[in-house]
């Protein structure tokens, strides 16, 4: 067992201890963090023009800030997307977050500085819960591949604009930029038939441990490999591939499939991030339905605000 993969079993132990005092708090935390995200935003337009001031409950603000779709919202995202500041959040957004969502066509998603790191948190304690339950760290000693958008970033009123997996590559931590593929070049290949091909030539000599990204994705991956490995199962070209790691959709549709090119059954870890914030992930494998704490916490009181305020996940772990 190398350096990495030991170190994380110690830190996984510790991520646990936090975890664990968070599920067992979930209503007083966030009930705290509801009073503090309508505080921080009481003098924005959105806190003002719903009165955030008045609010001290979960019934004002019901009473207070209608449940309302995109659209409704789309005049406070325009004034953030021509640069006005203090509209939903203080200041300005870190980003904008692309998205076509499933209603609305093309969405703008500000995502302030305190949600970024909170994303790679969550990612990385999906991870550590993994290693935590499990004991299995070695994949942390070998390659990784997050199949993901280009991390390329174009800029309006000077806020860097771009899909989420995009933005996100952009925040991975140094200790993973080592085992990271595919190389910043490749990642930013826009068209994704190349993109696929160039990741297939940097990674098919590797030795790959964890993969992630949308199952089909990465059943366009496997199917690229295969075919340049002389229609061998990806257990035979990776043959430390040991966790799959996914989002974006429902696996259960391409379970089969993907395992049947994969030659085996591997464990694997369903995450669920989205623009407006990492939402949940799996924290067990024992259990098919495992238990989405995240969602959970989410919903007793700050889900409405993450879509509103902007400000996701917040630092609670």
């Amino acid at each position: 067992m190398g350096l990495k993969a030991a170190f994380s079993k110690v830190f996984a132990v510790y991520v646990n201890r936090q975890l664990n005092y968070i599920r067992q708090n979930a209503v007083k935390l966030q009930q705290n963090t509801f009073s503090n995200l309508i505080f921080d935003a009481k003098d924005t337009a959105f806190g003002r023009d719903h009165h955030f001031g008045d609010i001290n409950s979960y019934e004002d603000f019901k009473k207070n800030v209608p449940v309302r779709d995109y659209e409704e919202l789309r005049p406070y995202i325009e004034r953030i997307v021509h640069g006005e500041e203090n509209v939903m959040w203080p200041g300005k957004p870190a980003y904008l977050a692309k998205t076509s969502g499933t209603t609305s066509g093309i969405k703008y998603i500000p995502i302030s500085k305190e949600s970024m790191p909170e994303h790679i948190k969550a990612a990385r304690n999906a991870l550590l819960s993994y290693i935590y339950e499990t004991g299995k760290a070695d994949f942390v000693d070998g390659k990784m591949i997050f199949l993901q958008g280009s991390p390329v970033l174009e800029v309006k009123a000077g806020i860097s604009t771009g899909r989420l997996s995009g933005i996100v590559a952009h925040h991975v931590p140094a200790y993973l930029q080592k085992n990271r593929l595919p190389s910043y070049q490749t990642n930013c290949i826009e068209d994704w038939e190349q993109k696929v091909d160039a990741i297939v030539q940097e990674t098919v000599k590797e030795d790959m441990r964890l993969i992630s990204g949308i199952p089909p994705w990465c059943q366009m991956y496997f199917d690229r490999l295969s075919a340049v490995s002389g229609g061998k199962k990806i257990k035979d070209i990776f043959p430390n591939f040991k966790l799959f790691v996914h989002g974006g959709v429902n696996y259960e549709p391409y379970r089969a499939r993907m395992e049947e090119s994969i030659g085996a059954k591997i464990d694997s870890i369903e995450t669920y991030p989205a623009s407006e914030g990492f939402i949940a992930f799996q924290d067990s494998q024992k259990e098919r339905v495992c238990c989405y704490w995240l969602i959970l916490a989410y919903f007793m009181s700050s889900f409405l605000l993450m879509n509103i305020l902007t400000k996701t996940l917040p630092a609670l772990i």
